[in-house]
């Protein structure tokens, strides 16, 4: 039982936190009660299903005149996504007291039956990968008509949702007038969640006496599959170690239906089942996960839901603390406790650090929209943030302007009367409510409110000034709403009052993973590896993922360490996400004091604060003060004598190899990043030959592996090579790699087995058979472009390295004079410098300060295995959701962790800068925020803060200039006008 209240209150969660806005949040708590008598009437489901008029219940609130409206819209809609948002909206105008009109509502629910007469796969459309595809589907009357605009081996999440619905139409079909029995039985087939244990045992205790072909429908769908479809378990196909099986079990799962006919072509593409095999453990776990009665051990304990316990140690106040610590931990709280913490925390300009990290769990902030019917404004957006660009959201948005046309919009601490907005600047108006529902993110704060400029603007011309609760004014209720103006504080309007300006553009930028095409406990990754000849290639892949809490929607990647909150605030522990779906070997880590604070100045700066001393960024970490280490000029005399570079060396490359394997121009930056003499020798560390002398056993072999540490090498080592078994026959495993002669090769193993040289990880290229060196930008010089790009490092310059570009633009000498750049088109971008780099390019620049403490506490805690830029990069790689993008990075001589967001594309397009613009600026944000969404992850939350620089499109700058340019044509124009009428 305590279960299942869990379960309610956590729906009821995602409810809240899909409306958390400034104008969109309202009465929240009087919904959960209202949410609570539709449970306990065992009616949940069907308050969001299609529902048919019924006047005698909304007569009974004749009384209440916005109360009969709500009703009457809530009875009549035939959309279940409006009336699930015109649920969370009714409880504010009829209120719970007067129950004759609510259990006239709740006694009129019908079943879905009348929903299922039309195309069920409409509200699937969403998920087709091509636009020709989702076009076809919206205008189809059946699966057959989609058959020839949408390709199956491509739209498996399509096709898998259509299936899905048309089995559910039939199985629950069988429950007739029982409305219980019939929303239980659609719940199993709901495309966005797995079904469960306790879903379908519900299914069997309120229709085995009503339908029983229905119980015997619904078994048989959930126990004909591995999981709900073959199609969501094509990622078990990965574990076969055959690459033949993994072709053979793809293209089974593609193509046969049922669990005997995949056991059976398996056996033959593959081995029979044996539970040892790593594939039909596989198989048996995913079967196991949806069998009634199957026992699943508990996650270890971290409350419900880890991801938003960790924001509220972000709270300002111990108030606030205290509440979010009491709903997320170990209950949801109560009723009271949701409106304790609406009404302290949730409307608190000085909380905004734990909003914004909680909206970060809820709803992340995610590129590109699309399809909207109500707010087309909002569409053909690519290189844009938003938290909730869905038609539910374009639904809400409608459904709020119709409630604010009835004159007054309801928040928790007061009614703002407004006038007839139907005639008083409408699209002002609708540009509000599609902001508040869609979200847009700023850089920075990434919050939902709109700017106070805008707010006093509409409420002085459409507010109903003569109702105006007492004592307030325009001014005042805006200080209230949007106590900010600055843009990244807050939603300006004026975008979203016209049409986008890439209403006509080609597709240049896409977004595979947004929506989600995966299934339910599946993270979406950009497929950035290609596929084999034959196989099914997608844009994206799904891998498994965890829950990080016992009802968290929040999860990390299968195989990945993460660290999760533990205990007291400040306390943390380490886990690993099992192939079993939950995290496992967990191990606490040292807490640390969020109370403590740095003294900078005279001034106290509290933990997790970021500033500048100097030109330096610094932060506070529990009391202790983490800088950068940059040369900062203080007088015009030390501009003057100022070289650039790191402790003011001289500008000399005389390059040296230190012993966390980066290559230093000069003796004098290796002392100054703290080397000591023999911890560093002369020469690239490329030019060492790290096998000579052979450092492994007799039965190894010794491969070179190059690798920058940012761990204590002292403590760790960071060792350049590894020694790997002599196998007398290699794996058939597929990572490609291509020899110094451009043959490819299934792995490595297979080429050391044919005696040949190593030049770069990935399948071989033809641009890089004969190309030229080139030097990276973390100063190594590399074979080809191919072997820079394996090792997640950028072209700076064609050649061998022989300069180094300053780090400073306060240097007054001239840098990297014999150096030729790539030229870079006058038409593309205003190009930005990496640190240390001789040439610009198109791209966003991060850089980021470290706390190598923590990094050497994560390497302790896994076997003494030292972290590398290259751990770094990998995770920040699964973070970028635009393919056009991509992301390369180094250890800068100053110590930072340099990243580069680079578009793909030579050259690319405006577009594409622009886009990956601004996932730099998102990555910025998430560093800067300390966001679950990273700091989960280890070791990216050992990232204290960032700077970020993006080399601006003329485009964008055009945006800026060519409007001022066009005010001076108008007025020149008006002005010739005025005189030649007046002459």
């Amino acid at each position: 039982m305590r279960r299942r209240s869990g379960d309610v209150m956590h729906a009821a969660k995602r409810v809240m936190s899909a409306s958390a806005s400034c104008l969109g949040l309202l009465g929240i708590w009087l919904f959960l009660i209202v949410f609570f008598i539709l449970e306990a009437a065992g009616t949940r489901s069907s308050a969001f299903s299609s529902m048919a008029s019924d006047a005698s219940c909304c007569n009974q609130a004749k009384d209440n005149l916005m109360c009969r409206d709500v009703c009457e819209q809530i009875l009549s809609s035939k959309s279940e996504s409006r009336i699930k948002h015109l649920f969370l909206r009714a409880p504010d105008y009829c209120p719970t007291s007067m129950i004759d009109v609510w259990t006239c509502i709740n006694s009129s629910l019908p079943g879905v039956s009348k929903k299922s007469d039309g195309w069920v796969g409409l509200g699937c459309c969403e998920l087709a990968i091509a636009v020709e595809c989702r076009r076809a589907c919206k205008q189809a009357s059946s699966k057959n008509d989609i058959s020839k605009a949408c390709r199956k081996q491509y739209e498996t999440a399509l096709i898998s949702c259509i299936n899905r619905n048309e089995m559910g139409s039939v199985c629950c079909s069988y429950a007739g007038r029982h409305t219980n029995c019939r929303e239980y039985c659609q719940a199993i087939f709901r495309t966005d969640s797995s079904p469960g244990p306790s879903q379908i045992k519900a299914v069997e205790n309120f229709c085995a006496s009503i339908s029983p072909p229905l119980v015997q429908c619904v078994n048989n769908y959930t126990q004909s599959y591995p999981m709900r479809n073959p199609v969501d378990s094509l990622y078990c196909c990965d574990r076969a170690e055959d690459p033949r099986c993994q072709a053979a079990c793809k293209r089974i799962l593609m193509s046969k239906k049922t669990e005997p006919e995949i056991v059976d072509s398996l056996s033959e593409g593959c081995t029979k089942p044996l539970p040892q095999d790593p594939l039909w453990q596989c198989f048996l776990e995913s079967s196991r996960a949806v069998r009634p009665g199957v026992n699943i051990a508990p996650p270890p304990s971290a409350g419900l839901d880890g991801a938003e316990l960790h924001c509220c140690s972000k709270a300002n106040s111990s108030n606030c603390r205290d509440l979010c610590t009491k709903l997320y931990s170990t209950s949801w709280g109560n009723t009271q406790a949701w409106q304790d913490f609406e009404f302290a925390c949730e409307y608190n300009p000085l909380e905004a650090p734990m909003l914004t990290c909680l909206a970060d769990v809820r709803e992340p902030c995610q590129l590109g929209c699309r399809n909207l019917t109500f707010c087309t404004n909002f569409n053909n957006r690519p290189t844009e943030l938003f938290r909730s660009c869905n038609i539910q959201s374009d639904q809400g948005a409608m459904n709020d302007m119709k409630l604010w046309e009835k004159g007054s919009i309801k928040m928790p601490f007061m009614n703002i009367p407004v006038l007839d907005i139907k005639k008083c600047h409408p699209e002002m108006w609708k540009a509000i409510a599609c902001s508040l529902q869609i979200k847009p993110c700023n850089s920075k704060s990434r919050g939902s409110i709109i700017c106070k400029t805008d707010c006093i603007e509409i409420l002085t011309k459409c507010g109903d000034h003569s109702r105006f609760p007492e004592s307030h004014t325009a001014e005042s209720i805006c200080e209230l709403l949007s106590p900010s103006d600055e843009n990244e504080d807050c939603i300006p309007l004026d975008s979203y009052l016209k049409s986008s300006p890439l209403d006509n553009a080609i597709e240049e930028v896409t977004h595979p993973c947004n929506p989600n095409p995966c299934p339910a406990n599946h993270l979406c990754e950009v497929n950035r590896k290609g596929c084999l000849p034959g196989e099914p290639c997608l844009p994206y892949f799904c891998s498994q993922g965890c829950k990080l809490g016992e009802a968290s929607d929040f999860l990390v990647r299968h195989g990945v360490l993460i660290q999760m909150p533990s205990g007291a605030a400040g306390c943390y522990k380490i886990c690993t996400c099992g192939q079993s779906g939950t995290l496992e070997n967990c191990l606490d880590t040292q807490c640390v004091d969020l109370q403590k604070s740095c003294i900078v100045g005279g001034q106290r700066k509290n933990h997790g604060e970021s500033f500048k001393v100097d030109c330096n960024i610094c932060s506070c970490v529990a009391g202790t003060l983490r800088c950068s280490n940059h040369q900062c000029p203080h007088s015009e005399e030390d501009r003057r004598m100022f070289t650039g570079l790191p402790c003011n060396c001289e500008d000399q490359f005389v390059p040296v190899c230190g012993q966390n394997g980066r290559t230093y121009p000069s003796a004098c930056i290796a002392r100054c990043v703290g080397l000591l003499d023999h911890q560093f020798e002369f020469g690239l560390c490329s030019s060492k030959d790290v096998c000579n002398p052979n450092p492994c056993s007799r039965n190894e072999r010794c491969i070179p592996k190059r690798q920058v540490c940012i761990t204590s090498y002292e403590k760790f080592g960071c060792a350049q090579y590894e020694c790997i078994p002599r196998q007398l026959k290699c794996e058939h495993s597929r990572d490609p790699v291509c020899d110094t002669e451009n043959m490819e090769h299934m792995n490595l193993c297979t080429l050391y087995q044919r005696g040949r040289l190593l030049s770069y990880k990935g399948s071989c290229q033809p641009f890089c058979k004969s190309a030229e060196p080139i030097c990276g930008h973390n100063g190594e010089t590399y074979p080809n472009v191919c072997s820079a790009y394996s090792n997640r490092v950028a072209v700076d310059y064609y050649g061998h390295c022989q300069d180094v570009g300053i780090f400073s633009d306060q240097g007054l000498h001239s840098e990297c004079l014999s150096i030729q750049c790539p030229t870079i088109p006058a038409t593309v971008c205003k190009p930005v410098t990496p640190p240390g780099a001789c040439c610009p390019l198109c791209a966003g620049v991060l850089r980021i300060l470290f706390d190598k403490e923590k990094l050497d506490t994560f390497a302790m805690a896994t076997k003494n295995t030292p972290i590398t830029v290259m751990d770094i990069l990998q995770k920040i790689r699964q973070h970028i959701s635009v393919p056009q993008c991509d992301v390369f990075g180094y250890l800068s001589m100053e110590s930072d962790i340099i990243i580069l967001i680079v578009p793909v594309d030579s050259p690319p397009k405006s577009i594409q800068i622009d886009a990956c613009n601004k996932e730099a600026e998102k990555i910025n944000s998430l560093i800067n925020s300390d966001s679950p969404t990273l700091v989960s992850q280890v070791p990216l939350s050992a990232l204290i803060t960032s700077e970020v620089q993006i080399s601006t499109t003329l485009t964008s700058d055009c945006n800026r200039i060519c409007l001022s340019i066009n005010y001076i044509y108008l007025y020149l124009a008006i002005s010739m006008l005025y005189i030649t009428f007046n002459a």
